[in-house]
């Protein structure tokens, strides 16, 4: 089985021409007229990345997973292959319903006919890892049941181990491959595909960002039904909306575009600096919108992104840095986060960054392109030796979809002014006045409860000393009175030398 997955992946590349990539490189170039000669009935005619991506829906939704996950490394890739690669649709056929009837009833280890009063065999939605039906409870509540594809496990867990092969490759081709830290790129990769391979873990996301965004006008996000929920199945409240894509419908019941494009920054930015916990799958396919209140409804869980508040505050220095256009700032925290050498030149730096993002200033989204100025950083930080951040790769993903939903729903958004008063806000509520009373209160019970144990400790402590002191003081002693007696054998074995000598003389 495994044999004949890597010979359709090595045909399928061959067919595409994706040996390009790998006999570009100065060491393996003399095999090019081997293959050339080899297949020369094969015509060419597609850009490389349009034939990359072609490629990566051939060989299956892992593929495509990963390929939609390698457009937002646009320091790892050039820009056509990125921007080719972010048309890459996660859609693939659905598995039978016997079979998803089959998962369910395994589940829940009885017939269907008992867990729901309703269940309709035919899939709303399908994707690589699982597919969706509607369904009602005996109680009346109308529900939406995620069933894991059978068999789903092994396939990608073979794949994953030839995109680790594949990293392994570019750290020994490339020179930037190590610092580009391709391995663990995939090990991020695998991490959350072990995550949406566990739907128990995907009902936990969507609790969490539920209750992130309880009685929020924002963002809706479904009620996860625990009851029915197992790692191969999820139930969850079935929501109703129109998708996001769908502009003319959305005007026409009442939704106030500009409003809705504006609504989706400021979720992005809650969710970042507010929650450190992010929906990391933000395309439009996963976002509904609710007719009249402009309401964004939430779905597919499977990807969530979390950040450290070391993430969050070097994040937000940067933003807020950007957005003042205090390009020195952007150096500094770089430096102090130690992404770049001690040694770089901070003027250096700050003239390289100020480069890349003073252009795009006072433009409207439609004229700003988040992937080009992230590439130019990119090169800009090769330079510098900047240390790609793994865990950011998620975050980038989910500016771009940002990025791409603010261009679908209004162009002329300025995501920069969007975006400046909540991270203010949000900054002063982290290093302000506020911050400090928010963590006085957060410790006061902590050192309520320290305080009458305080004489107790020190007293402990007091006496934890003396005995550490005793203690060394009775080493001490016995290291002086090991080497004292080290000397005196030393002196009595010379002694003796010097009495047998004397002897052995006088007998002479």
């Amino acid at each position: 089985m495994k044999l004949l997955r890597l010979i359709r992946i090595l045909s399928i590349g061959l067919r595409f021409g994706l040996e390009e990539f790998f006999l570009g490189h100065e060491r393996v170039r003399p095999l090019r007229w081997l293959v050339r000669a080899t297949l020369f009935w094969r015509t060419l005619s597609e850009p490389r990345g349009v034939r990359l991506r072609r490629a990566l829906e051939a060989l299956g939704p892992i593929f495509v997973k990963f390929g939609q996950m390698l457009s937002t490394r646009r320091d790892l890739i050039p820009l056509d292959i990125a921007d080719e690669l972010a048309l890459l649709q996660d859609r693939v056929p659905p598995f039978p319903s016997v079979e998803a009837i089959a998962t369910l009833e395994t589940a829940y280890k009885k017939s269907l006919d008992e867990v729901f009063a309703e269940f309709d065999a035919t899939p709303v939605a399908s994707a690589s890892v699982a597919q969706v039906h509607f369904a009602r409870l005996h109680d009346g509540t109308a529900v939406a049941v995620k069933v894991l594809r059978p068999g789903i496990a092994p396939v990608i867990a073979y794949d994953v181990s030839l995109l680790y092969a594949a990293a392994g490759l570019i750290e020994k081709l490339f020179s930037d491959g190590r610092r580009l830290r391709p391995r663990e790129v995939i090990a991020e990769f695998e991490k959350h595909l072990e995550d949406e391979l566990d739907l128990m873990r995907e009902a936990a996301n969507c609790s969490q960002l539920r209750r992130n965004f309880k009685d929020s006008p924002l963002l809706m996000v479904p009620e996860v039904y625990w009851d029915f929920c197992g790692h191969n199945v999820m139930v969850m409240d079935r929501m109703d909306g129109i998708p996001v894509s769908q502009i003319e419908r959305l005007r026409a019941s009442g939704v106030d575009i500009p409003r809705l494009a504006a609504t989706g920054v400021e979720i992005f930015f809650t969710q970042v600096f507010r929650d450190g916990c992010f929906h990391a799958d933000m395309h439009p396919g996963n976002i509904l919108v609710r007719p009249g209140s402009g309401q964004y409804i939430a779905l597919d869980f499977g990807i969530m992104g979390t950040l450290t508040e070391v993430d969050q505050q070097y994040l937000a220095r940067n933003f807020l840095a950007f957005f003042q256009r205090d390009y020195k700032a952007v150096a500094l925290a770089h430096l102090e986060s130690g992404w770049v050498p001690a040694d770089t030149r901070i003027d250096e730096l700050e003239a390289a960054v100020r480069a890349v993002c003073e252009p795009v200033f006072d433009r409207p989204l439609k004229d700003i392109s988040f992937g080009r100025v992230l590439l130019q950083l990119f090169q800009a930080s090769r330079r510098f030796n900047v240390e790609i951040q793994p865990q950011l790769v998620l975050l980038q993903k989910t500016l771009l979809n940002i990025e791409g939903l603010g261009r679908l729903l209004d162009p002329e958004l300025d995501l920069w002014k969007t975006a400046k008063p909540f991270l203010e806000r949000w900054m002063n509520e982290q290093m302000g006045w506020r911050a400090l009373l928010k963590n006085l209160q957060t410790e006061a019970p902590k050192w309520a409860a320290l305080l009458p144990q305080l004489p107790r400790l020190a007293h402990q402590a007091l006496n934890e000393n003396r005995l550490t002191q005793l203690e060394s003081g009775l080493t001490l002693m016995l290291r002086q009175q090991h080497a004292r007696n080290r000397w005196l054998g030393i002196i009595a074995g010379l002694l003796a030398v010097l009495s047998i000598a004397t002897l052995y003389f006088n007998l002479r």
